[in-house]
């Protein structure tokens, strides 16, 4: 059964270099940026920010060749799991590493398609107001919002209810509107440059530049929050990974994609920075709620903020889209592989994707909209560094020392370990700097999974012995 439904699997439509990076920079953009931003910039308290940005960059570039090298060497649907299931096999590590990314993956992902949806939600206030409005639903207390969030997290399941050739089209008309959002906001700013904020802002940049360079500790103090904010920002550069098996020669594409997708978006996110600071005090871009909509009314008057907001949910609906597609072929890779559910491993009988995997993505990350969108953005980090971004590190590591794993990787990062180091560091960098609601939430997920890997491991381990023909 399994063999057929991978066969059938593998004859549906191919992604391409243009698909892949469709996919990856659509997840990347989203809303993130424009509900971010005006957290972002309060965190430092000022343009030096932008700083901040360029830090961010740097390690998404670094982890982004991590990614490149372990997704060239062991291309496959399920992204990281993938990545630790051909490097450790049935080792010990391995088992423990592959159960605990799929736990952690139930935690996270969830909460990253509720980002979207909830930022999708908070944008569409802008238009309709009133959407704060608190309502009682026995026994919880919500916000009208997070009802908007449920129904577009449901939208959303059901575009992404189709054969991946079909998706893969969808994203892109998704991806070229995000790339037109983006495109105006940087554009539209800059015309409208005031040479007097410009020539503010960058005394501003200078000064607190000299001033943490010369030790001044409490400006250090944000950076670690900021950089988690611009890291999430950053999120999905990797996205085409968990997607590897429905790619045309993934070996060649993935990596490409990656690198060009998180190059390109880091350009654009320092672009688009810049030109607010040139239109906008940084102490209004830090009160805005809609930073976007509200700077391009200041600007061009309430049609052209308005036509900024359609085109902010289109690209919030560009992510979420993307973000269901790829993270619903993680527990459909786990449970072909028998690290979990079987019934997960079940494809469409007709359009061959993972159905019932994404199914449940879908539902959890409706469930996870009646959360807080800090809340949310917080948590979803914490729970996934130690065991993806950082596991991952450590892996391409202990690769590059085994040559038959070496040997099948078609991408090798330059400068190596310097980029894997500086990736390594970024990311102890956002976990150890959270806040404690969210290192509890991390932390805990962790725990729980430790005590569920170890009742699983004894279950299928009394099973084995007890049932050698399986």
């Amino acid at each position: 059964m399994q063999t057929s439904q991978q066969s059938s699997h593998s004859q549906v439509g191919r992604l391409g270099l243009l698909q892949a990076v469709s996919v990856n920079m659509a997840m990347m953009v989203g809303v993130g940026p424009f509900i971010t931003m005006p957290l972002f910039v309060g965190k430092m308290g000022g343009p030096h920010a932008l700083a901040v940005w360029m830090i961010g960059a740097l390690v998404a570039v670094c982890d982004g060749m991590v990614w490149a090298e372990l997704a060239g060497a062991f291309p496959g649907a399920g992204g990281t799991f993938q990545f630790y299931d051909q490097a450790y096999g049935r080792k010990p590590v391995g088992r423990l590493l592959k159960f605990l990314f799929v736990w952690q993956f139930l935690f996270s992902a969830p909460l990253e398609l509720a980002s979207g949806a909830l930022g999708f939600a908070l944008y569409l206030g802008y238009l309709v107001p009133g959407l704060d409005t608190v309502l009682t639903v026995w026994p919880w207390t919500i916000k009208t919002h997070h009802l908007v969030a449920v129904s577009v997290m449901i939208g959303v399941l059901g575009l992404a209810w189709r054969d991946v050739k079909a998706a893969g089209q969808l994203m892109v008309v998704l991806w070229a509107g995000m790339l037109v959002t983006v495109g105006l906001m940087i554009t539209g700013c800059a015309v409208q440059a005031d040479s007097g904020l410009i020539r503010t802002a960058t005394g501003q940049f200078t000064d607190a530049i000299g001033a943490a360079s010369g030790g001044d500790f409490r400006l250090w103090l944000g950076v670690g929050g900021a950089l988690a904010i611009a890291m999430y920002d950053f999120l999905g550069y990797y996205q085409i990974c968990y997607m590897g098996e429905e790619v045309s020669h993934p070996q060649r594409t993935i990596p490409r994609s990656i690198l060009i997708s998180v190059v390109i978006i880091g350009i654009l996110y320092f672009s688009m920075n810049l030109s607010l600071f040139a239109v906008m005090p940084w102490q209004d871009v830090a009160k805005s709620e809609h930073i976007a909509s509200d700077a391009f009314e200041k600007l061009y008057g309430t049609f052209a903020g308005k036509a900024m907001t359609g085109l902010i949910l289109w690209t919030s609906l560009a992510a979420t889209y993307s973000a269901i597609l790829g993270y619903s072929r993680v527990p459909y890779a786990a449970a072909r592989t028998g690290h979990f559910f079987r019934a997960f491993a079940d494809l469409h009988p007709k359009h061959g994707f993972p159905a019932k995997s994404l199914l449940a993505i879908g539902f959890a990350g409706v469930l996870a909209c009646l959360m807080n969108l800090e809340t949310v953005i917080a948590a979803l980090l914490t729970s996934r560094i130690l065991i993806q971004f950082l596991g991952q590190i450590v892996t391409v590591i202990y690769i590059r020392t085994n040559p038959e794993l070496s040997s099948r990787m078609k991408f090798r990062m330059p400068l190596f370990p310097l980029p894997a180091i500086i990736a390594f560091v970024g990311w102890s960098t956002v976990f150890l700097t959270s806040d404690w609601p969210a290192l509890v939430y991390g932390g805990l997920s962790l725990i729980l999974g430790f005590i569920a890997y170890g009742i699983w491991n004894l279950k299928t381990t009394t099973n084995s012995v007890q049932s050698p023909s399986l």
